[in-house]
C-alpha cells in the first residue's frame, strides 16, 4: 500500500531531525534534548532565548545550529554603548552616484545570534522587534526585508545583574522558546579537557540534496491538531492567567507559538498530527518566560516561574 503523501512528509522530516542532531552533537556533546529543541524553535518559525552561565557552550550551540542548517551566521556582541545601526545596518552617501546606499547589518543573516542581549541598551533592544515580528528592517521610512529562514537566538546570564537592562516583557513574549543549556555530562567534560577545542569544532555542511529549513517550516503549518488537544493546550494557558501566584499569565501570542512549536515537534518526530506529549513536552520552556510572578520586587527567578507552570500543568487533566 502507497504510504500517504503527509506521512512520507513526516518520516522525511523525522530522519532529516536525526541527521541534523548528529551534526550538531559532533560540537556539542551530550545535549541532543536541548539540540531538537532547538531545532523545534527553528522549524516552527520562532526564535530562541539562551539563558544559562558564562562558558557552557551556548555559542557554539548557535554556530553548530547553522553550520548544520547550512545557513548563513552571523553574531552580535551586545554592550552597553552597541547602537541599533550596528545591528540594521545605515545608508551611506554615494559620493559616485551622488545618493544614499543602504548598507546591511549583521542582522540580514538566516541565522543571527545576539549574545548578552541584557547588556545592550532599551534602545537597542527594541531594534530587534520588528525583526523579530515581522522579518523586515525599517530605516527612514523604507523596508528591508531579511532573508527568508531568519532565525534569532540570543543569550543573557541571568546570574549577572550589573550593567544589564533587564529584557521587558513585550520582547521576552516574542522568543519561541527559553532554553538553559546546562553544564556538559562529566564524560563529556572530561573529554573536552583531555583533547580540548578539537571536540568541539563546527560540523559541515550536510548534503545541500537533503530538505531545507523552508521546506520543513512549510510542512509543520500542515501538521494537524485535533480540537481536544487544542482545547487542553488552552486549558493549560488559562491556568496561568488564573493563577494566583501569577500577577499575569501567558498571552495569546504565547498560545499561538506554543501550538506552533507542538505542531513542529510532531513532524520531527514523524507525525503528520499533534499529541497531548508533546504540548506537555513543551509548555515549560514556551509558556514560564511569558509569565509574571506575583508580589515579586526582586529579579525574578528562572527556576520559580518554571516550577510553576509545571505545577500547572500537572493539574491539568489530560484529554
Amino acid at each position: 500500500m502507497q504510504q500517504p503523501a503527509e506521512s512520507l512528509a513526516a518520516a522525511e522530516a523525522a530522519e532529516w531531525a536525526r541527521r541534523t542532531l548528529d551534526l550538531v552533537e559532533r560540537a556539542v556533546v551530550g545535549k541532543r534534548a536541548v539540540a531538537e529543541l532547538c531545532l523545534v524553535c527553528a522549524v516552527a518559525q520562532g526564535h530562541l532565548l539562551l539563558e544559562d552561565a558564562p562558558g557552557v557552550g551556548k555559542t557554539t550551540l548557535a554556530r553548530a545550529l547553522a553550520a548544520a542548517l547550512g545557513l548563513r551566521f552571523s553574531r552580535v556582541q551586545c554592550t552597553s554603548d552597541l547602537l541599533p545601526s550596528d545591528i540594521l545596518g545605515v545608508n551611506v552617501f554615494d559620493q559616485a552616484k551622488a545618493s544614499f546606499a543602504f548598507r546591511p547589518g549583521p542582522i540580514f543573516h538566516e541565522v543571527v545570534l545576539v549574545d548578552e542581549l541584557n547588556r545592550a541598551s532599551p534602545r537597542t533592544q527594541s531594534a530587534l522587534l520588528e525583526a523579530m515580528a515581522e522579518g523586515s528592517v525599517s530605516l527612514e521610512g523604507v523596508a528591508h526585508p531579511l532573508p527568508r529562514p531568519f532565525w534569532l537566538l540570543a543569550t543573557q546570564n541571568p546570574l549577572e545583574h550589573a550593567g544589564t537592562y533587564p529584557l521587558p516583557d513585550s520582547q521576552l513574549d516574542r522568543f519561541l522558546l527559553r532554553l538553559s543549556l546546562g553544564y556538559p555530562p562529566p564524560a563529556a567534560e572530561r573529554a573536552l579537557v583531555v583533547h580540548g577545542e578539537r571536540r568541539r569544532s563546527v560540523p559541515p555542511r550536510p548534503d545541500p540534496g537533503g530538505l531545507e529549513l523552508a521546506e520543513l517550516q512549510e510542512a509543520a503549518e500542515r501538521v494537524r491538531m485535533a480540537p481536544e488537544v487544542a482545547d487542553y493546550l488552552l486549558r493549560i494557558v488559562e491556568a496561568t492567567r488564573q493563577s494566583p501566584l501569577l500577577s499575569a499569565g501567558a498571552s495569546t501570542r504565547g498560545a499561538l507559538l506554543l501550538a506552533a512549536a507542538c505542531r513542529a515537534r510532531a513532524l520531527l518526530r514523524g507525525r503528520d498530527f499533534v499529541l497531548p506529549d508533546d504540548v506537555k513536552a513543551l509548555a515549560v520552556p514556551s509558556l514560564s518566560h511569558r509569565v509574571t510572578l506575583a508580589g515579586v520586587a526582586r529579579a525574578p527567578s528562572i527556576a520559580e516561574s518554571e516550577r510553576i507552570v509545571m505545577d500547572l500543568l500537572e493539574r491539568v487533566p489530560l484529554p
